[in-house]
């Protein structure tokens, strides 16, 4: 007969682990002797190292007791349960493991490599930092909204991105954040991007310029983020309204402004005369 602590050790445990299986019927608590202790004969040790191995085996103490009184068939039919739970489980875990991987890789955490190569193909192009930046948080809700239309807008993204007319419009645009609103090459860069949107338009279809198909709402918030990141676009936005197109996010072909002969005329003759200083 084996005290608690001689059980432990045979059977490759520890007391708090003995007692831990008593706890959960796993093991039933043997008669004490006459001194008040507990004596545990050879069956005892030899339950505890099934359940050890079962344990080991990353199998719960919940089903151990199950599997300690199974027949063969049982036995093999829950085992081959478990199994299937635990590779889900390692599956998940790896999941986790490429998502916590990524924590060191800047965009790639929420985006996908298609539009994180997009942006890292701007960053090339010499596009100011904050304008990659809107580009990224507004693919942050688009790429989670329609992860199945990604591959089609980075598409398009890269043949505009082909055009030196669109890069252009990005230098500019960069140029001028840290000016003033009324800043002349607000008004130049409204130019070139109203004709550069008209003429795809007109070659492509209004599609091609702009075919995100996202509710409003969204449309709003996103156009929030960029204005609050980039306070010039607000803006830039006024100007091409005047020119016939209006959105940020969502581009769409408007009739221009009542005044926007006028206005555009004053901020082309302002340029000319060098009032913009």
């Amino acid at each position: 007969m084996l005290t608690i602590g001689e059980l432990a050790s045979y059977a490759g445990v520890t007391v708090r682990a003995v007692r831990h299986y008593h706890a959960k019927g796993l093991l039933p608590e043997p008669e004490r002797d006459h001194s008040g202790y507990r004596r545990y004969d050879a069956t005892a040790m030899v339950e505890i190292i099934k359940i050890r191995t079962l344990a080991e085996a990353g199998i719960p103490l919940a089903r151990v007791r199950e599997l300690l009184q199974a027949d063969e068939e049982e036995f093999a039919a829950a085992v081959a349960d478990i199994d299937k739970r635990l590779r889900a489980e390692i599956w998940q875990r790896q999941r986790h493991r490429e998502q916590i991987a990524r924590l060191t890789s800047g965009d790639n955490l929420v985006l996908p490599p298609v539009v994180v190569e997009y942006l890292d193909r701007l960053r090339a192009l010499g596009v100011d930092e904050r304008i990659v930046q809107v580009e990224r948080d507004g693919w942050i809700p688009l790429a989670a909204r329609s992860p199945e239309r990604v591959p089609e807008w980075m598409a398009r993204k890269r043949e505009q991105l082909a055009d030196p007319q669109l890069v252009d419009f990005y230098l500019t645009l960069g140029q001028a954040l840290d000016r003033a609103d009324d800043d002349p090459r607000l008004v130049e860069l409204a130019d070139k991007l109203a004709a550069y949107i008209t003429r795809m338009a007109d070659e492509r279809g209004e599609n091609y310029v702009d075919d995100t198909d996202i509710e409003p709402p969204l449309v709003k918030l996103m156009d929030t983020l960029a204005f609050d990141t980039l306070p010039p676009a607000r803006r830039l936005i006024e100007f091409l309204k005047e020119r016939g197109w209006a959105g940020w996010t969502e581009l769409k072909r408007v009739d221009p402004a009542p005044a926007a002969a006028g206005t555009w005329q004053k901020d082309t003759a302002a340029q000319r005369s060098g009032h913009y200083r």
